[in-house]
């Protein structure tokens, strides 16, 4: 018996143009072929009327009853999203200005287009999205080209986030994230799961993690060529950017209270969780439950199973330090995530001074000094002055790359620049929207392709207690300082 193909490949006429060489991924609902072509032809997926040899395809029709074969050529009608041009000297309008003009003009980034229950993707890309040293390195990754040791899928998904990056940055209307999603799924088919013929919702912070460790293994090369993402000087050769602009370095002490043996560990991570629990309030105290825990291993002197205590201290910071509300659980009487609901309280500064190792401390010492004293004038400055622009020149006094010999050191000291939010009572249900601070100091919120302006005093607002949006990943940026 012949196996059906799964992936034709066909042209598609519309007006006067041709597509050709259009895959079809038939085990994935029609919705996401009609995005494909949105994403070619600009014709939004609702104005789309496709004609096959089946009939006219809707959005639940059954592939396997259109008759579409491998080479086929199929018609589409339907009328493009119109750019009106304006007339000679006439008064020019930011809707009449090249896009790129306008995404300067409105100060910030496209929407990203839900593809069916994707809003926890589109949400993870707009936050990483805000990260400016990892789309340069993205860029750069263009120019060095995929390594040897680099597997293909990553290599792809890897050229499909840069791809993505660039056209958040070149647009105003939103975007459909089409082919980063494609590879997404064949990289992780986890994210491809289906339910009664639609996409499951997925874990936020599952494709997070999934983005992050592929452009770790990526976005590797020597260090001479990154040496200004290094703010404290310790890139070795072969340098992970990943690691050095999101990898949080812990030293951990190992004990067992019952036999008296005692280690000690180290390991990096990409993320810091805030474990909640009844006496936590506020993320302070939620990040020092997470880095405390117990496990269980076989010991030595015991020659059995006991409980080990493992109390952990940063010993690296990264440029952004990651933190994942831990909201979700399995509930084994209903056999699902069941989330937590209780409100914990994050602030816009974040001090993780006291989470340190004390060697870390020691060198954090100096930079905090020379902050205080810095930060001290400035404040100064604004009394006298009553400067308009203080949010603006606070940022970028401390995170702006300078080209002279002078290192920028890390403080400690945090300022909020994203929040991935989730709303609804499951993991496998609800919504999930991004929340990213812009370079001008404005907040937007980014519900799918819909981005909305919002005030930084309703940032802290989503800290849960209820129905409403609450933190499920909080996203800081050192503030630094130079020396």
């Amino acid at each position: 018996m012949e196996t059906p193909v799964t992936m034709p490949t066909v042209s598609v006429k519309w007006q006067k143009e041709l597509y050709r060489g259009v895959e079809i991924d038939t085990t994935q609902p029609p919705c996401v072929f009609k995005c494909q072509l949105y994403d070619l032809t600009g014709v939004p997926p609702e104005r789309q009327k496709i004609v096959t040899k089946g009939g006219l395809l809707k959005d639940d029709s059954d592939w396997s009853k259109m008759g579409v074969k491998e080479g086929q050529r199929l018609m589409m009608m339907g009328t493009a999203d119109e750019i009106v041009n304006a007339p000679e000297k006439s008064p020019v309008f930011m809707e009449d200005l090249p896009e790129e003009e306008q995404v300067v003009a409105v100060g910030h980034s496209a929407g990203l287009c839900n593809l069916g229950n994707t809003c926890y993707m589109n949400s993870t890309v707009q936050c990483l999205h805000s990260v400016p040293e990892l789309k340069a390195a993205l860029i750069e990754y263009s120019q060095s080209g995929r390594s040897n040791d680099l597997d293909q899928s990553s290599h792809l998904l890897t050229v499909a986030t840069r791809d993505l990056f660039t056209e958040l940055d070149k647009n105003v209307k939103p975007v459909a994230p089409m082919q980063f999603w494609m590879v997404l799924r064949k990289k992780y088919p986890q994210f491809g799961q289906l339910h009664n013929g639609s996409f499951m919702q997925q874990d936020a912070e599952e494709c997070w993690s999934q983005i992050l460790y592929t452009l770790s293994q990526a976005l590797r090369r020597p260090s001479s060529s990154i040496d200004k993402h290094c703010p404290n000087g310790t890139c070795s050769e072969n340098i992970d950017t990943v690691k050095g602009l999101f990898g949080v370095d812990l030293v951990s002490r190992v004990h067992c209270t019952e036999s008296g043996e005692e280690s000690s560990q180290t390991e990096s991570v990409y993320s810091l969780k805030c474990h909640i629990s009844h006496e936590v309030n506020h993320l302070h105290e939620g990040l020092k439950h997470g880095l405390k825990s117990e496990l269980e291993k076989v010991s030595p002197v015991l020659g059995r199973s006991a409980v080990y205590l493992k109390d952990s201290r940063i010993n690296g910071l990264p440029r952004y330090l990651t933190i994942q509300f831990v909201r979700f659980f399995w509930k084994r009487e209903s056999n699902q995530k069941a989330k937590i609901l209780r409100k914990v309280d994050y602030p816009l500064e974040l001090d993780i001074f006291d989470l340190c190792s004390d060697d870390l401390r020691k060198q954090l010492e100096a930079p905090r000094q020379m902050l205080r004293e810095e930060e001290g004038r400035k404040a100064g400055l604004k009394l006298k002055e009553k400067a308009s622009t203080s949010v603006d020149n606070d940022v970028k006094m401390y995170d702006t790359e300078e080209s002279s010999e002078k290192k920028m050191q890390l403080t400690g000291v945090y300022d909020l620049v994203a929040v991935l939010t989730h709303k609804g009572r499951s993991a496998d249900s609800g919504h999930y929207v991004a929340w990213v601070k812009q370079e001008n100091g404005k907040w937007i919120e980014f519900d799918d392709d819909n981005p909305i302006p919002q005030r930084e005093e309703d940032i802290t607002k989503l800290s849960g207690g209820g129905d409403w949006h609450m933190a499920y990943i909080c996203m800081y940026k050192a503030r630094t300082i130079a020396m």
